[in-house]
């Protein structure tokens, strides 16, 4: 995704924000903040692509939060805020969620199985009006918010979720192996 989105939107550059600790889940089904930041940066040589645990230095904890600490700590900086079908559905959930829309423009990237839900979606249908065709995508970077746009993507089938449990199950076989 971060690959694509810095070819298909135009940008210089994407920050992979590793949170501390995400709201929506409990503490026991995230994996320790240094482990999952090492796996982010293992992602990606190239150098555009940048792995951070800024809103640990921020403190802030909600996304809309972040956006407000980002603006004021980098003010000649403009963000696209990323995320794939499954958030575009479940945002208005978040803390402020109007407000991300109102501040950043807003990348979507479809992902299996939720890219038709979320176009359906509360939030997708709040801002319709500033929806950004696909292939208008590169404009979204200089639009004023709101805007957003909805970027069809190769879909992968495997799911976080998924690959975490073969992560563990590889884990406990290698564990298993040297005892």
């Amino acid at each position: 995704m971060a690959h694509l989105a810095l070819r298909r939107l135009g940008l210089d550059a994407v920050w992979l924000l590793v949170s501390p600790q995400n709201p929506l889940k409990r503490t026991a089904d995230m994996a320790p903040l240094g482990e999952r930041l090492a796996g982010a940066r293992a992602l990606s040589p190239d150098r555009r692509v940048v792995a951070t645990a800024i809103e640990s230095d921020l403190g802030t904890r909600y996304t809309a939060d972040t956006l407000d600490a980002l603006a004021r700590s980098f003010p000649r900086t403009r963000f696209v805020w990323l995320m794939g079908a499954d958030n575009l559905g479940q945002i208005p959930r978040w803390q402020r969620w109007t407000d991300i829309f109102r501040r950043t423009p807003v990348a979507v990237f479809a992902r299996h199985p939720y890219s038709l839900g979320s176009l359906a979606s509360k939030a997708a249908g709040r801002f319709r009006p500033a929806r950004i065709g696909g292939s208008g995508a590169r404009r979204l970077r200089r639009a004023s918010p709101p805007a957003w746009t909805f970027l069809a993507i190769p879909l992968h089938p495997a799911s976080a979720t998924e690959i975490r449990r073969r992560r563990a199950r590889v884990a406990d076989a290698m564990t298993a192996a040297r005892t």
